[in-house]
């Protein structure tokens, strides 16, 4: 494959992905880890990727958000792994907050138990928690057309009368330098509260999100436990395994 043909299928790749890994360009491409290696580079060298830990990710605006939809069908089972796994870690008789995201919305048909209280800022997640006859609060705020979440000054006040067991939070960006950030503030504020409010914190990630930075940080990798998949790679296991917790589950 000639290193024009190379570049495209990188950016391409990218395009539809947002992170790719070395290892999968070198199985897709045929050619050398060295050689892709050296694509990475002329293509950042371009401004047109970011390297990152064992492969590249996509350049975006830190602001930029994609909609709920366009998450929904990236990843999927990803995050069905993801979700199951941290459904089986709420135990009877606790009371949890579950926030507005793609992988969080997957755990509710994985709960194991109905006795529980949940509060949680997601219409979308507090319809299919009544459907299962579990107790739940739906927190005020303006609804995101974006992301079916609800924040603002009502949200912060009504999240702020709760105290959680277990909290399971969503992100768009784990870096070791900045932590744990998200696109909007508004929705970080939440973030940050609802980790502030729980005994036990767990962050739930698709492999993909992380070396990412995004606008606004709300909160410490220290601070929390990190769900995550397979593929996310041994080197980056053991690098960001020296700053939080990780959970690796199989997809």
């Amino acid at each position: 494959m000639l290193t024009p043909e190379r570049h495209q299928l990188i950016l391409s790749m990218l395009k539809e992905k947002d992170t790719v890994r070395i290892t999968e360009l070198v199985e897709m491409t045929g050619a050398s880890e060295s050689t892709i290696r050296r694509d990475l580079s002329e293509l950042e060298e371009q401004s047109l990727l970011k390297r990152v830990h064992g492969g590249a990710s996509s350049l975006q605006n830190k602001i930029e958000e994609a909609t709920m939809q366009e998450k929904s069908v990236k990843y999927e089972q990803e995050k069905t792994a993801i979700a199951r796994f941290a459904a089986s870690l709420v135990n009877e008789r606790d009371s949890i907050f579950i926030d507005a995201g793609s992988t969080t919305s997957r755990m509710v048909p994985f709960l194991l138990h109905d006795n529980i209280v949940v509060v949680t800022n997601s219409p979308d997640i507090a319809i299919q928690l009544i459907r299962r006859s579990i107790r739940t609060f739906l927190i005020g705020g303006e609804l995101k057309a974006a992301t079916w979440s609800l924040v603002g000054r009502e949200a912060v006040r009504s999240i702020s009368q709760y105290r959680f067991d277990k909290c399971f939070i969503g992100t768009n960006g784990i870096d070791i330098t900045n932590g744990l950030t998200t696109p909007d503030p508004d929705e970080a504020y939440v973030k940050q509260l609802a980790l502030q409010f729980s005994d036990r914190r767990f962050v739930l990630a698709d492999s993909h999100k992380f070396n990412r930075v995004t606008f606004a940080k709300f909160g410490d990798l220290s601070d929390v436990t990190i769900v995550t998949d397979e593929r996310l790679g041994e080197e980056e296991q053991s690098i960001y395994g020296k700053w939080t917790h990780l959970k690796v589950v199989k997809a």
